[in-house]
């Protein structure tokens, strides 16, 4: 067994020897969930590396960080591979729904396109408290998990785009759009994503250059810290504490299991 096979394994707490199916991606999906935070830390403590096998083993396997899509689809886009799927890593574009149009600095988000039997799925680890937790047909079946209602149809009037809707437990009455994702475009080599990861931490149109987040799924709904907030749904129920910057390292500790994280 390759070592990040069993790395992976390890950190969700998935059995060393048990093969993995098509049928077992959600029990996958959501110990990946819980066990990954999405996080920009490595911004904020100028940590940034070339995307590599080895540097995902070394930061998220290891070191037992989070990162951002490019990083967690990314590792686990090899995950799957290492298991015998047929996945290919694809763009998207994130929907800004405060400016309420597709995000302006383009094509930076990273998901993974998977083949089962003929049909095609979205499989994203790497979408914040966004997540599916299960694979989602893009011939529109809608799917149901512990953290809402998820749905891919085409994008009007373009027939290589899809879009993934959301309907988030607790926290959509209404459909959303969360990305528009390109099948037909596929990344082709890991090294394709230092770019992604460049326009991230130097462009000005990026959310993930302004401020240290993080956030993941939890049990109940999810946790969120900034340097300012910690915020916890449980349930359907809101809770959010202001913190002051100084503490923002050790309750990244503390909830988050980081201990690399800086301020």
């Amino acid at each position: 067994m390759k070592e990040l096979n069993e790395l992976f394994r390890k950190r969700i707490g998935f059995p060393k020897n048990q093969t993995i199916i098509f049928d077992t991606l959600d029990q996958i999906l959501t110990l990946t969930a819980a066990s990954f935070p999405f996080e920009n830390l490595c911004i904020f403590s100028n940590q940034i590396q070339a995307i590599t096998e080895e540097s995902l083993i070394k930061k998220l396997l290891r070191r037992s960080e989070g990162g951002l899509c490019y990083e967690l689809n990314s590792l686990f886009f090899l995950f799957l591979k290492e298991n015998s799927f047929d996945v290919t890593l694809v763009p998207g574009i994130v929907y800004d729904h405060h400016a309420e149009d597709w995000s302006a600095i383009g094509k930076t988000h990273v998901c993974i396109l998977l083949k089962h039997q003929g049909n095609d799925y979205l499989i994203d680890t790497g979408f914040g408290g966004n997540l599916p937790l299960k694979p989602v047909s893009l011939k529109g079946a809608r799917i149901e998990s512990a953290n809402g209602e998820f749905q891919i149809k085409k994008r009007n009037g373009a027939d290589e785009e899809y879009v993934l809707y959301m309907k988030l437990k607790y926290k959509h009455s209404e459909w959303k759009q969360g990305y528009t994702f390109f099948p037909a475009s596929p990344i082709k080599k890991l090294s394709d994503l230092d770019a992604v990861q460049r326009k991230i931490v130097e462009s000005t149109d990026s959310p993930f250059n302004k401020v240290p987040l993080l956030t993941k799924l939890t049990a109940g709904g999810s946790i969120t810290l900034t340097p300012s907030s910690l915020t916890v749904w449980n349930k359907g129920e809101m809770t959010k504490k202001e913190i002051e910057g100084i503490v923002f390292k050790d309750w990244a500790i503390k909830h988050f299991q980081l201990n690399t994280a800086k301020n």
